[in-house]
């Protein structure tokens, strides 16, 4: 499963340095989840569980290994915003929702009210809303909303999941 190297430092040799080596594998993005999950509640208090996520928003498999007990083989991208977690084929979906989510965010701040279509129950973001204040640059081509808890923002439509 994994290897155990061990070495003494002859200055010290009551020290011990542990170095284990996890294996390459595939890695279900559940099982990912689940780690994510199992890594973050260990954080101490005060440390975001953005500490994951690299600049190009990979997920730092180091810091997950042992609770995988592997190296996923596969990239699998992260929402530094909402922790979000997506596939290869998926991974600019990740910056855009980012992008999204800081506009959403930074709109709410600025007028105390939701950057949601009039009448839409399903809270669908206005885009114009966001254009208007210059909080975005390029309009998504596909639909976001906005979540009742914590006003998180998802590509998921509410009605269907």
């Amino acid at each position: 499963m994994f290897k155990k190297r061990m070495r003494n430092d002859r200055h010290s040799p009551t020290q011990t340095e542990e170095k284990i080596t996890y294996p390459t594998e595939y890695v279900s993005i559940e099982r990912l989840r689940k780690a994510i999950h199992s890594y973050g509640d260990q954080l101490p208090k005060g440390i975001p569980l953005q500490i994951i996520i690299k600049e190009d928003r990979t997920i730092n498999y180091s810091l997950l290994a042992p609770f995988l007990k592997a190296i996923p083989k596969d990239n699998y991208y992260m929402s530094r915003e909402t922790y979000e977690i997506f596939e290869e084929k998926d991974k600019e979906l990740a910056v855009e929702l980012d992008m999204v989510q800081v506009a959403v965010d930074n709109y709410i701040r600025q007028t105390k009210e939701l950057p949601i279509i009039e009448g839409d129950p399903y809270r669908k973001v206005s885009f114009f809303k966001l254009e208007k204040l210059d909080l975005i640059e390029k309009r998504p081509d596909r639909d976001y909303f906005i979540s009742r808890e914590e006003h998180l923002v998802t590509f998921r439509h509410p009605k269907t999941g």
